[in-house]
């Protein structure tokens, strides 16, 4: 895993995210940096396109299609950066994210959360990583495939986290 010791108070949020899109050009397809919706919080995100069933090695993955949406607000009430690291596949209406912001703070800073389209159905507590962005952008990367395979299901649709995968980290 590569650290990044860079001073993040000197952080730009253009140029951080299209170093992300520099990052995730490497794994995923149409990788592009967007300007975050009015309903998003941030200014950008950068979004990439992947096959889940390559990405996860399991050809017996229910869907063929997902994307990464990532996004970071650096300037925050709070003495860390807020991000969204969220794995959406529209087939079948899942979204499995880390959040690390202003809500669910009986979580503590940072939650996962499991969404059946847009309602959340679970959001557990997760580890803070207290790190350069890009660190943990590659931080959550390397969770995301054990993340995505503990969703637990119930009549087809996403129901929450199998408890025994520790996917929080």
């Amino acid at each position: 895993m590569v650290v990044f010791l860079a001073n993040r108070k000197n952080l730009q949020s253009k140029r951080l995210h299209d170093r992300i899109q520099n990052r995730l050009s490497r794994e995923f397809d149409n990788v592009r940096r967007r300007r975050s919706e009015p309903r998003e919080a941030g200014p950008y995100r950068v979004v990439g396109e992947v096959n889940p069933r390559q990405y996860l090695g399991d050809s017996n993955y229910p869907a063929t299609v997902a994307r990464i949406e990532i996004g970071f607000q650096l300037q925050t009430g709070d003495p860390y950066e807020y991000y969204w690291f969220n794995w959406i596949e529209p087939e079948q209406n899942l979204l499995v994210g880390w959040h690390q912001d202003d809500t669910h703070d009986d979580l503590g800073p940072v939650h996962l959360q499991v969404n059946d389209g847009s309602l959340a159905v679970t959001h557990q507590p997760a580890q803070f990583v207290d790190s350069h962005p890009l660190d943990v952008v590659a931080h959550r990367l390397a969770a995301l495939p054990d993340a995505v395979s503990a969703v637990e299901w119930e009549n087809g649709h996403p129901a929450g986290l199998d408890s025994s995968v520790s996917v929080t980290k």
